[in-house]
């Protein structure tokens, strides 16, 4: 079991110390990854996902439960991006059968089940099992991909693109990670998603810039969003409330 991703600062694109040095991430914790385009974002992503050991140009090193990986921590992260599409030819079942197979799931059709569950909860169409994976629409895709994830995939950390293109329920699919102890990084432009992280480091110029942690103040802010999104979402057209905010 994974107890904790922390990062290690290296420099940014000029060459400067970055203002962060040392950043720790837990399980079931979600840190939203923030900046404008040409920040960071996507290298520092990349860095993890990789392990980096101070051999990228950042020189960031990431140290898995307090040490180096050394090639020794192996798919521990799983990555959804908004631009994920299937090329498999086989159904949503076979896919996801096969999947837990391997993962020695030991009860598949319900892990199946539930997967599909957590599908049609995000996405905005309806999922089948019957469907075939080259198919489905991007936001279908997506949506079967953070249930499989969540429930099947035992990669306790999950990199997400910009989940707020993705097309489906962004707030639930977070939730749903994090409750199953996930280690969440997500990159955004969304303030809402930002919120709902409680945590969000601030690229800039390649370097991490500012952690902020979520005011008393804005953890109501986000109760209150997260409220009126739900309720748009169930009538299916823009809450006329969101202006009232």
């Amino acid at each position: 079991m994974l107890k904790k991703i922390t990062i290690i600062g290296g420099l940014d694109k000029d060459g400067h110390t970055e203002s962060i040095q040392r950043l720790e991430i837990f399980p079931g914790q979600v840190l939203a990854v923030a900046g404008p385009t040409g920040s960071g974002k996507t290298q520092l992503i990349a860095d993890i996902e990789q392990y980096r050991e101070g051999d990228s140009p950042t020189g960031r090193r990431v140290l898995i439960d307090g040490d180096l990986s050394k090639g020794s921590s192996h798919h521990l992260v799983a990555e959804v991006s908004q631009k994920m599409n299937f090329i498999i030819d086989t159904t949503v079942e076979a896919f996801l059968y096969r999947h837990a197979k391997v993962r020695a799931i030991k009860n598949p059709e319900t892990a199946i089940g539930t997967v599909l569950a957590v599908a049609n909860q995000l996405a905005g169409e309806p999922v089948s099992l019957d469907d075939n994976l080259t198919a489905l629409s991007g936001g279908q895709a997506r949506a079967l991909m953070v249930g499989d994830v969540a429930l099947i995939s035992r990669a306790p950390v999950v990199l997400i693109d910009e989940i707020e293109n993705a097309g489906i329920d962004r707030l639930s699919a977070m939730a749903i990670l994090s409750a199953q102890g996930k280690i969440v990084l997500v990159v955004t432009h969304d303030p809402t998603l930002m919120l709902m992280a409680g945590r969000r480091v601030i690229m800039k110029n390649g370097g991490m810039h500012k952690l902020y942690r979520n005011t008393p103040l804005e953890n109501t802010m986000m109760e209150k969003l997260a409220v009126m999104e739900e309720t748009c979402r169930v009538c299916g057209k823009h809450c006329a409330a969101a202006g009232r905010l």
